[in-house]
């Protein structure tokens, strides 16, 4: 069984089948998961995801000296890629990131939904100066209903950004949909691919609010 599946019907977007996610990630579901677990397995899905997510980063020829001799050998041309995660629960996803890359420089999206118009607002954004060249890695739990999201997305690339991979750990088939409609340039790396919104936006099966079980202020 291959580790990454790419839909047909969503052609960028992967769905990382591993027995450790998948048992990890049905932990993760479980309600009665505390959150000190619940932020630990955030972290441990982050990590295995990553390590596919990362797979396109570039590498360039180096010379170093073995104990034994000189040898040329490959390492990370681009060695400063950019982690953002959207604020709040997309936090939970970032130490992970850095655990793999440490060198990574972190930028930060804060959005909200105006309660007239339902569209999403931007409250908070900043990321490293002199990163155009970088790629960057989006993190948030869930997709949902996908209009933050993009947003997201759009905000970056209005900044003259395009090499950008979301990562997440569930996602509907209506949010891959809408990023995939305003985005389709962008990869997107998923545990699981769930069924289904309800009528409050939340995904089903789902995990609940990522953000709420994270930070246990629910």
């Amino acid at each position: 069984m291959p580790l990454v599946t790419p839909l047909p019907q969503f052609p960028l977007f992967y769905c990382v089948k591993h027995p450790l996610i998948a048992h990890k990630l049905s932990l993760l579901r479980n309600k009665e998961t505390p959150a000190k677990i619940f932020r630990e397995l955030v972290a441990e899905i982050t990590l295995l995801i990553a390590y596919e997510a990362t797979q396109d980063l570039t590498l360039k020829e180096v010379s170093i000296e073995t104990p034994l001799e000189p040898l040329s050998t490959p390492m990370l041309k681009d060695k400063y890629p950019v982690i953002v995660p959207i604020l709040r629960a997309g936090l939970g996803m970032t130490e992970s990131f850095l655990q793999l890359i440490p060198e990574a420089r972190v930028g930060h999206i804060g959005l909200y939904r105006d309660e007239k118009t339902l569209e999403p607002q931007q409250y908070y954004f900043k990321i490293p100066q002199n990163s155009e060249g970088s790629a960057y890695f989006i993190c948030d739990p869930m997709l949902a209903t996908g209009g933050s999201t993009a947003r997201a997305i759009q905000l970056l690339k209005d900044r003259g950004l395009h090499r950008l991979t979301l990562v997440c750990l569930v996602a509907s088939p209506e949010g891959v949909k809408i990023v995939a409609s305003m985005h389709p340039d962008v990869k997107i790396y998923a545990a699981a691919l769930d069924r289904q919104l309800n009528e409050h936006g939340y995904i089903l099966p789902g995990l609940g609010d990522a953000g709420d079980r994270l930070f246990g202020t629910k």
